[in-house]
């Protein structure tokens, strides 16, 4: 089965995992599974964050407003690290005042919660023995009710606004497997392809895919009817299966969804997604964006149904271009891009009451903000500001319901009004910030080697005093394209960073969104170029800090900053004294070919290696870290997992191999269940204190 895993955020991913409901890894049926999340004595004296203080946060899930606005309900996960393991639960607030109720209890995590019954109501996703159904409970969290008896069991569910019918996903078997292949071998186990997508991000293709079905509600729902029976795509896509990607229209009767309808072949070179349009009645489906060769995902229909918007990309094979704001028409069929004109990304979409004026999240200067365009003027007013990211929105008449993180504070929800005013509405996790000193985070201007500045974020050890000095750390982001914003990640976390007495230096280096078009683009076929000689610039600027150390500074980073780190290493001419690179990638031509998606590689490497006349291409590849290893002379600690299929594990090893043949102190550290994050709660720990030892070791 594929590995479906829910996340609320619409921020870039390849960086961190922030928050969500990762239902794969969560408590299922299991007697006296108890979680207790309270600190202990230890962690209160200590007053610092720690991996172990960090796996006790209540994690928000996804939250919705009541049909009323008066109520919200959502989930938050908790987790054991003695039991490995984690329980999801749903949670009801008022808007305006009142106590946090939780509505399910017990050793099966219940999820992805939405209103019913004109807000009577709540359903939501939990499993038993015959999978993951629907279930419902009262607003008192009473009255418990199956509602889905659905073969296979779910991933998704969404009830039309007329309460009549319901759309869910649930994979469908399309292909033949080993044992149906080769009858007489039923213990034969392999993996067979012939084309591209053979695998993908963290799974290997089975013969199933994700599709769409439309039920009529009742007593027990048992099966539906499939909108796209036969065929071999996955809606919502994959890998992230993002639910946010299929939409009801107001009426009830279209459903309006995200597909890449195209061989497999294709799948792997194109970003080429569409908005298709299925009429309930007439059963019949239409593809509305298929002029734009880019990205076109998450259709939200107008409140009066006449207009759908959603966001595109239009350069093809660039997963990271610029996001736009479109609308398409359904009466006169016309499509229009709202914001051409406007120099930074899209999400987050919400409609307003009078359908005038669309609320979205955009970022700006390493924050993601939220937004307002009237769609009479094309005038675009930024609603709030400060040193945060809003994650999601959701709009209730004059009101937002808003998910928002910082560096030093982990995912709460927030009502925000269209003037951009906001009120805090849970603190799930301010029994840790009482007892929990969080490091303080400083805004720093760098002048880059080519004249322009360059926003660097210092986050300082709690307790800080400025009369001394501190070992350094420069963080090197994935992405590549994914701005070092204001998150709370669970995995790269600053503040932990800070907590182990370290100065976290955080560039925000070409290549970067929330900086305008040109910087965040510059990156693609420069690897080792622009962008490291910013982390350089960072670094030497950092350095002359009275309270920094600059002869102990190490440099540290997952993705593409696991590359960072790989080519810092053959480049740094003495500024480091250690580094950490986390699932890498060490040498890019055989990256290339064990990657997956290869759109990416495409176009941020501008090609194969085969092609020798491609200067763009060639230039990438001479700049691979692994034709530099001679030049490796400082301790490195490499990670990788064992599922991760976008940089596959076997870049780390390649980096390892070389630094122990080349004699460089070095350690490998393998997680052979985990991909291209470490999402285990004891592997997490391990991964934290093996992190933090390899510092301290070369740098204390």
């Amino acid at each position: 089965m594929k590995r479906i895993w829910k996340y609320t955020l619409f921020l870039p991913l390849l960086a961190m995992i922030s928050c969500g409901d990762m239902t794969e890894d969560t408590a299922n049926n299991e007697e006296n599974f108890i979680i207790d999340n309270s600190l202990t004595e230890a962690e209160i004296t200590e007053g610092i964050l720690t991996p172990e203080v960090l796996w006790k946060f209540n994690r928000i899930g996804s939250a919705v407003l009541s049909p009323d606005g008066e109520s919200v309900v959502f989930s938050i996960t908790k987790y054991s690290l003695v039991e490995n393991k984690g329980l999801t639960h749903i949670y009801l607030i008022p808007t305006e005042s009142g106590e946090m109720t939780q509505l399910t209890d017990g050793n099966t995590s219940c999820y992805n919660p939405e209103w019913i019954n004109n807000g009577e109501r709540i359903a939501y996703l939990s499993s038993d023995e015959s999978g993951t159904q629907i279930w419902s409970v009262n607003r008192e969290g009473e009255d418990a009710k199956k509602m889905s008896e659905i073969e296979g069991g779910i991933s998704h569910f969404d009830f039309a606004p007329n309460g009549e019918k319901l759309l869910f996903c649930a994979n469908v078997k399309l292909d033949k497997s080993t044992q149906e292949i080769y009858p007489d071998l039923p213990e034969a186990n392999v993996h067979m392809a012939e084309e591209l997508m053979y695998r993908h991000w963290n799974h290997w293709e089975d013969e199933s895919y994700s599709h769409i079905f439309i039920a009529k509600t009742g007593e027990n729902i048992a099966e539906g009817k499939d909108i796209m029976e036969g065929e071999k795509y996955d809606a919502p896509l994959s890998p992230y299966f993002d639910f946010s990607e299929i939409s009801w229209s107001p009426n009830s009767d279209m459903i309006a969804y995200t597909c890449k309808k195209m061989s497999k072949n294709e799948y792997a070179v194109s970003t080429d997604s569409d908005i298709y349009l299925f009429h309930c009645e007439s059963e019949e489906t239409q593809n509305i964006s298929a002029p734009n060769p880019g990205y076109d995902k998450y259709p939200t229909f107008s409140n009066d149904g006449s207009k759908i918007a959603w966001e595109q990309m239009k350069i093809a094979r660039y997963e990271s271009d610029r996001t736009r704001l479109v609308v398409y028409d359904l009466n006169n069929k016309s499509l229009t891009n709202y914001t051409e004109e406007f120099d930074q990304n899209v999400g987050s979409v919400n409609w307003s009451e009078n359908d005038e004026d669309i609320y979205f999240i955009s970022g700006i200067n390493a924050t993601y903000q939220i937004y307002k365009i009237n769609l009479n003027t094309n005038e675009i007013v930024q609603l709030t500001e400060g040193w945060h990211n809003y994650n999601s929105i959701q709009l209730h008449e004059n009101k937002l319901l808003a998910n928002r993180m910082s560096i030093s504070q982990a995912s709460e929800l927030y009502m925000v009004d269209t003037d951009g005013n906001d009120r805090q509405l849970t603190t799930v996790n301010q029994f840790i910030y009482d007892k929990i000193e969080m490091g303080e985070v400083r805004e720093e201007w760098v002048e880059t080697t080519d004249g322009k500045e360059m926003l660097v974020w210092l986050i300082l050890p709690p307790n800080f005093d400025e009369s001394k000095e501190y070992p350094a750390i420069l963080y090197c982001q994935g992405g590549p394209q994914s701005a070092v914003s204001q998150f709370f990640s669970y995995r790269w976390n600053f503040q932990i960073m800070a907590a182990n007495g370290y100065v976290v230096i955080a560039p925000n280096r070409r290549g970067l969104p929330t900086f305008g078009s040109d910087w965040n683009e510059q990156i693609s076929g420069d690897y080792g170029g622009q962008n490291m000689k910013d982390y350089l610039s960072a670094t030497d600027v950092m350095a002359e800090k009275s309270f920094i150390d600059k002869d102990r500074i190490g440099a540290v980073g997952a993705s593409y900053g696991g590359f960072s780190v790989f080519w810092l290493a053959g480049h740094h001419e003495g500024r480091f004294n250690a580094f950490i690179s986390h699932c890498g990638m060490f040498n890019l031509e055989s990256q290339y070919n064990a990657t997956e998606e290869y759109f990416f590689v495409n176009h941020d490497l501008g090609g194969s290696y085969w092609e020798k006349d491609n200067e763009i291409a060639q230039n990438s590849y001479a700049n691979s870290p692994h034709r530099f290893v001679d030049k490796w002379d400082t301790p490195i600690l490499i990670i990788t997992g064992g599922y991760d299929f976008r940089i596959p594990y076997t870049e780390s090893l390649q980096a390892f191999n070389a630094a122990q043949l080349n004699g460089v102190e070095s350690k490998l550290l393998v997680f052979p269940e985990e991909t291209h994050f470490i999402l285990k709660p004891q592997n997490s720990v391990l991964w934290q204190r093996e992190f933090k030892n390899w510092l301290d070791t070369h740098l204390k």
